[in-house]
């Protein structure tokens, strides 16, 4: 999203939560990433030491808490194979730089781009990126994603980055620690950024499977089309109010398809006034941060809600959907994802059963998740 790049796939690095280490650590992070595009690449990363929303009821981590000093011991991209499995194709690892070193003091809250580097990925092939990273202790705490993770991930004691074997490293579990963007250099037509919570990140689908709707949006439109998936689980609408370093990210854009309320209802507990007042300040706050800037807005998915939380979430659907039908001047239009995803009413806040995800999650899975991005495409291109 900067001088000809745009984000090289669909699966989100949002930060929602804060690694903190009781002594001095270097651990190395491994990630498998499926790319828009395959051949050769020119890749860049650009990252933002700030937690973008906040976890659970916020005693952990919060929106916009700054990310200490640590350090980026070495850092590289390479061909990860057909198999997400910890080694990397012998040979093509390629260092990634940043204004020449190999590696990088991080000061609290910076934001930086690191240099250039070409890459050669094969069709189907995951790109594999590798980063050792050092903290000093609990002061100087590192922001990451912590979830179910939809991409393969290990971890590894000491500095191994360079290193093609899988030899010392073991799955990441629910720990994914990657720069804020993935980019490579592409020129798209337009950019289009999807902030929201776990629904837009993806939670719940399967792994290294990018069924999510957001993905499968994505693979949709086609890679002349950018894409940005800065969804991040347990965020809330308010995350977004004040001077949010999570929304400056949307803000790159040149659409933005915003998709929240979920657990300002159900975590947070929020009245309908206080989320309609909140998603009028994202409105309002995008709606001024360019010329042109289409924003997409959605109503909040069915999620099995009842009693009041029930009729907080038909209220604030109410409220969204008449933007599309006053022909709201900030909003370009309202996508009506409760009606793919809920049942047929009086139920439309309950799920439909076959997109549920396991053990009664309403997640939507991926079965939702094609149904989603048909229809979001459908309705797009009208």
């Amino acid at each position: 999203m900067h001088n000809g790049y745009t984000s090289i796939t669909s699966l989100s690095s949002a930060a929602n939560f804060i690694w903190k280490a009781d002594k001095k650590t270097t651990l190395t992070f491994r990630t498998y990433i499926r790319p828009r595009e395959y051949g050769h690449l020119q890749f860049k990363l650009w990252h933002s030491n700030i937690v973008d929303s906040t976890w659970a009821d916020g005693t952990e981590s919060k929106a916009n808490d700054p990310g200490g000093r640590w350090r980026i011991e070495s850092c590289y991209v390479a061909d990860g194979g057909e198999q997400p499995d910890g080694h990397i194709v012998k040979g093509t690892g390629r260092a990634v730089t940043f204004a020449g070193s190999s590696s990088k003091d991080v000061q609290q809250g910076e934001q930086f781009w690191s240099d250039p580097v070409a890459i050669e990925i094969p069709d189907n092939h995951f790109l594999a990126f590798s980063w050792a990273l050092t903290t000093d202790g609990t002061d100087e705490g590192i922001p990451f994603n912590t979830e179910t993770l939809l991409a393969s991930a290990y971890e590894a004691e000491g500095d191994l980055a360079g290193q093609a074997s899988g030899e010392g490293y073991a799955p990441a579990g629910n720990r994914q620690i990657l720069p804020s963007l993935l980019a490579y250099e592409k020129a798209v037509e337009k950019r289009i950024v999807f902030l929201g919570d776990s629904i837009t990140q993806g939670v719940r689908t399967e792994q290294d499977g990018y069924t999510f709707w957001a993905a499968k949006i994505a693979a949709g439109l086609g890679p002349d089309i950018g894409v940005w998936n800065i969804g991040s689980g347990w965020a809330r609408a308010y995350d977004l109010v004040n001077d949010s370093a999570w929304l400056s990210k949307a803000k790159q854009g040149d659409e933005v398809v915003v998709c929240l309320g979920v657990n300002d209802i159900g975590t947070a507990n929020r009245s309908a006034e206080q989320l309609i007042a909140d998603l009028t300040s994202i409105i309002e706050q995008l709606h001024g941060s360019k010329p042109g800037l289409a924003i997409w807005l959605c109503t909040l998915p069915a999620f099995n809600f009842s009693g009041e939380q029930e009729n907080v979430w038909r209220t604030v659907n109410e409220w969204i959907r008449k933007r599309d039908a006053n022909g709201a001047a900030a909003v370009a239009g309202v996508f009506d994802i409760a009606a793919v995803l809920g049942q047929a009413e009086p139920s439309g806040q309950l799920l439909r059963p076959e997109f549920m995800s396991p053990y009664d999650d309403p997640h939507p899975n991926g079965t939702a998740g094609a149904a989603v991005a048909e229809a979001f495409l459908s309705w797009y291109r009208k």
